[in-house]
């Protein structure tokens, strides 16, 4: 049995193993390939398991190789597969959820704080000797910010989103949080669900936890930026089509908007011309909040436990049953 893994630089750059995998079956492993339907085609040949993190498998990629029987995600989002076609040609779709929970929200933590205190930069400013020629026994360049007694919103509030709210809790913060269902036992002094517009209008720090759809897609615009707090602060370590980047650039540019931090951009790898990197007071990462060590060695051993699965008969994380 023939396993081709499309692109997994990201999941294993080197640190991890693919014994799981090796152990069942004839694997090759492409650090990545290019996204053209001939190049996936070829790469694919007559492999029988198809593992993908964001190499897309369109119709046209489905039905040109007929040996595929199961496709593997190498992540939580199954979007770059065509999961119907999948179904129609009798190709199993599994996914990893859950494996980034405790890796995203801690990150999401690091943004927040790095937006309170700007260690990078001090950091920098130190090593650049700002401090050893000032008069004073210390200095900052940007303000200081303590997040107790603050208000985080949160717009979207699945596993990850109370991760990090409890997080959020021993800082000191209370949390309100928009979110289509609740979990009660999240419910306390410091934590209570809330309606979109009390989300947006009584939050000191927003962060974005949903998914992507034809409702969340643009919720961050100029309409609901109007409804905030004067000198909110805004996290996006969710997707980034969920922000109107122009938008949100011309709140900060005008101080409505005091910092943005962000992971996720509308387009990945970021485009040159993202208004964002122009923006003031914007920090962004590239797309690694999910990425810790620990992180990725869940999704290593979930994609391993998917695969036997199957093969023994008894399918798990099926995403087109």
């Amino acid at each position: 049995m023939k396993i081709i893994v499309l692109d997994g630089y990201t999941l294993n750059p080197g640190d991890l193993d693919w014994d799981g995998l090796q152990q069942l079956g004839d694997l090759s492993v492409f650090d990545r390939v290019d996204h053209s339907t001939d190049a996936v085609v070829e790469a694919i040949g007559d492999a029988e398991i198809v593992y993908t993190n964001k190499t897309p498998l369109p119709r046209e990629v489905l039905s040109a190789v007929p040996n595929v029987k199961f496709v593997g995600v190498l992540a939580t989002g199954f979007n770059v597969v065509d999961v119907q076609c999948a179904k129609e040609l009798g190709i199993a779709v599994t996914n990893v959820p859950t494996y980034g929970t405790d890796a995203v929200a801690q990150f999401t933590l690091a943004l927040l704080l790095e937006l309170c205190h700007r260690v990078g930069d001090h950091d920098v400013a130190v090593k650049n000797g700002q401090w050893a020629s000032c008069p004073d026994f210390c200095f900052w360049n940007h303000p200081l910010i303590e997040l107790s007694g603050k208000t985080m919103g949160f717009i979207g509030f699945g596993r990850i989103g109370q991760a990090t709210a409890k997080i959020a809790q021993a800082f000191g913060l209370n949390v309100l949080a928009f979110n289509r269902s609740q979990n009660l036992d999240m419910i306390s002094d410091t934590c209570g669900y809330a309606s979109l517009e009390d989300v947006l209008t009584k939050s000191d720090i927003i962060s974005l936890h949903c998914p992507l759809t034809d409702q969340t897609q643009g919720i961050i615009n100029n309409s609901n930026i109007a409804k905030m707090k004067d000198g909110v602060m805004i996290i996006n370590t969710a997707r980034g089509p969920l922000i109107v980047e122009q938008d949100l650039k011309d709140a900060l540019e005008t101080g409505k908007v005091a910092g943005a931090a962000i992971d996720v951009a509308s387009v990945e790898p970021i485009s040159a011309d993202n208004p964002l990197l122009m923006a003031k007071n914007c920090i962004i990462t590239p797309h690694i909040a999910w990425a810790s060590k620990e992180a990725r060695e869940r999704l290593m051993n979930t994609t391993v436990e998917n695969l036997e699965a199957y093969l023994s008969g008894g399918p798990i994380n099926v995403v087109n049953p």
